[in-house]
């Protein structure tokens, strides 16, 4: 029994010793983010399959990362989002070099606006695993960017999934 112990502790001590390196967040370097800052993202640029915004407004920086064929690095500000509860944004260089400077989001959504429900690095996680598990497959020519031929492990859902899933976001109000 106490070997089964030993083992349980090491594990949990292992596992937070990962978690608090890839959460090793310097403030100083913190672009400001609140539950204001996620959108409906029929009000966000559309970039393939995802949407991003720029919320330190270097739009235009953003979305010629986001279109590139080759990759590149987003700058600070970048929000990137492929469905509405999950987002990542870019801090400023040296914020946390474990994740390449990216906070990993899971959103709460309704009609009446966004809550942050999880924020941060390996430690956030959706039903589908950790953020930051699967975006740190990504070749480096990409910054923790998942894309259909960016190195990540193909996603559960089909590109009708996705797009339905996007076409649900509670925020949007209907416009005719």
């Amino acid at each position: 029994m106490f070997k089964s112990q030993l083992k349980t502790l090491s594990v949990i001590v292992l596992s937070s010793l990962i978690i608090s390196q890839s959460y090793s967040a310097d403030d100083s370097k913190k672009v400001d983010v609140s539950e204001s800052t996620f959108k409906c993202l029929s009000a966000l640029a559309a970039s393939g399959r995802f949407f991003v915004d720029n919320i330190l407004g270097d739009l235009d920086a953003t979305l010629s990362v986001a279109n590139s064929s080759s990759g590149g690095n987003y700058p600070p500000g970048s929000l990137l989002t492929l469905v509405p509860d999950e987002a990542m944004i870019k801090h400023q260089e040296g914020w946390n070099p474990a994740t390449n400077d990216w906070e990993f989001f899971l959103l709460g959504l309704s009609a009446e606006g966004t809550s942050i429900l999880a924020r941060g690095g390996a430690e956030v996680a959706s039903p589908s695993g950790s953020c930051f598990g699967c975006h740190q497959l990504a070749r480096s020519e990409w910054d923790l960017v998942c894309g259909v031929d960016h190195g990540c492990a193909p996603i559960a859902f089909t590109l009708e999934q996705i797009r339905d899933a996007q076409a649900t976001d509670p925020r949007c109000t209907n416009e005719n």
